[in-house]
């Protein structure tokens, strides 16, 4: 760069453009060798000084090696590793394990690409061929120069091993400005006692003042788009005539989240793989004796008309504390202390926490929120529980509705809603519902010729359909991005 500054060194390669050419800063750094940041800094620079420059944002993405991958790219894959590793003869299938890194993956490589085989009764491992490529090196290798020769499935294939990763580069494209110049002349902002003592200021070029320019936005909390969807289903609720439960605990006993919902102590749900239960309290007897006999009888025998599931019964497993799987459970609760008081026809709805040991991808997480309504009343039929979510649905904007048959423990009938989407131009479920069953409702104490029907969605899903927001994981939890809360508009459905 010889005597100019960076500075000036950039502004005499925009002088050499020619016509509507633009030159890019990841170019001039790599003329320069300079590093890129130090680049964009420079040009952060220039851009003070009004219309020196052009300054045009762009972003691109390319595919990198990840650190495993940089060490495939040096030593070679685990397949072809553990290849080698194998003599002619064969070896021990425990011996090879042990002879080279990451021998589990390689091993599953090397007996899918055909390379080894293996004898059952002796447990030896044998080469199939005399010898192989070992095209996931040469790949990568290629890659760190450019990606353009590896076909886009094997980057896909060896993006889920990770050893190669997409990352966004982001660099500026740059051109002359209506007040372009090849010297940096630094403008005064302000005028000292010394610059009028002087003369100087006479000769010096001072930085206009922006009187229009806004001043600093004072920091400040903003909702999440949760929060802005939960607020705007809680309005329509309560437009509707609803009372709000309280769902303030997180922690249930088995009893009120299964049993109290006439699902039997069998059921898969209640699983560990697929409930958190809870070490310390392990337990809990918050049970009205009186009831649970009655909720017991009608699992084990039946009665009320039904013949029950047939099963011994067991308090213990009733006792057991977990994470509230779904707010039913405090439904069930509500729907009891209803029972017991002199019964009036009530509308509840909650929107609260659930917890659920599910296996974390796009869609799912292991917590989320539950939007529940309720109805309880004198002689409800289907055509009441269609008719509520047709205008439940209708104030959320969406008309189009199909139900489908579907089948829940603690309901019957039973109904997945479907809504069609305008904007994805396919049906999709949104919510599921039916009316309780009498095995749930009449232990309780409520009278005979009482119904209640229900249904409940999720609040992640329309809120990444209202947000355009593809993964779960972008909403809630560590990788979210802030300016995505501060910038999400208002909620109105």
């Amino acid at each position: 760069m010889g005597s100019l500054s960076l500075s000036e060194t950039i502004l005499s390669l925009i002088d050499k453009l020619e016509g509507n050419d633009l030159l890019d800063t990841l170019h001039i750094s790599s003329v320069l060798s300079e590093d890129h940041q130090k680049v964009i800094g420079a040009v952060k620079s220039l851009q003070t000084i009004d219309n020196l420059i052009e300054v045009e944002e762009k972003t691109v993405k390319a595919w990198e090696l990840t650190d495993e991958g940089h060490e495939v790219a040096q030593r070679g894959s685990y397949e072809f590793l553990l290849f080698n590793a194998v003599p002619k003869d064969g070896i021990l299938q425990k011996e090879l394990m042990q002879a080279v890194p990451n021998a589990n993956i390689g091993f599953s490589k090397a007996m899918s690409k055909g390379w080894i085989s293996i004898d059952k009764p002796t447990n030896t491992v044998k080469r199939k061929v005399d010898s192989v490529l070992d095209e996931v090196q040469e790949h990568l290798q290629k890659l760190s120069i450019s990606s353009d020769e590896i076909p886009e499935n094997v980057k896909q294939d060896y993006k889920k091993r990770k050893l190669i990763q997409m990352i966004q580069i982001k660099s500026y494209l740059l051109s002359r400005g209506s007040q372009f110049s090849t010297s940096v002349r630094k403008l005064e902002t302000e005028l000292t006692p010394e610059m009028i003592a002087s003369g100087s200021w006479k000769t010096l070029k001072f930085k206009p003042y922006n009187f229009e320019a806004d001043g600093l936005s004072p920091s400040c909390g903003s909702l999440h788009p949760l929060l802005k969807v939960r607020s705007e289903f809680r309005q329509i609720f309560l437009e509707m005539g609803f009372t709000e439960m309280p769902t303030n605990n997180f922690i249930e006993n088995s009893f009120w989240n299964f049993d109290a919902l006439f699902q039997p102590q069998q059921h898969p749900a209640r699983d560990a793989h697929d409930t958190f239960f809870l070490s310390d309290p392990k337990l809990s007897d918050d049970i009205p004796f009186e009831y649970m006999e009655k909720v017991k009888t009608v699992h084990s025998k039946g009665g009320y008309g039904s013949q029950g599931y047939g099963y011994d019964w067991s308090i213990d497993e009733a006792k057991k504390n977990l994470l509230r799987t779904h707010t039913t459970a405090v439904s069930a609760r509500m729907l009891y202390k209803l029972a017991q008081d002199d019964f009036k026809p009530t509308k509840y709805f909650s929107i609260d926490r659930v917890f659920r040991n599910e296996s974390l991808d796009a869609t799912h997480l292991a917590e989320f929120h539950q939007v529940e309504g309720v109805v309880a009343d004198y002689n409800l039929t289907l055509g009441h529980l269609i008719g509520i979510l047709h205008e439940f649905f209708r104030k959320l904007g969406i008309e189009k509705l199909k139900f489908k048959p579907a089948y829940n423990p603690y309901t019957e009938p039973s109904m997945e809603i479907f809504c069609y989407h305008e904007g994805l131009k396919k049906w999709i479920e949104v919510g599921n519902s039916g009316m309780f069953r009498p095995e749930m409702l009449l232990p309780m104490g409520l009278p005979k010729n009482v119904n209640v029907i229900a249904w409940g969605l999720s609040l992640e899903r329309p809120t990444m359909i209202k947000y355009g927001i593809n993964n779960i994981r972008d909403l809630v939890g560590p990788r979210i991005n802030l300016q995505i809360v501060y910038d999400s508009p208002v909620c109105r459905f």
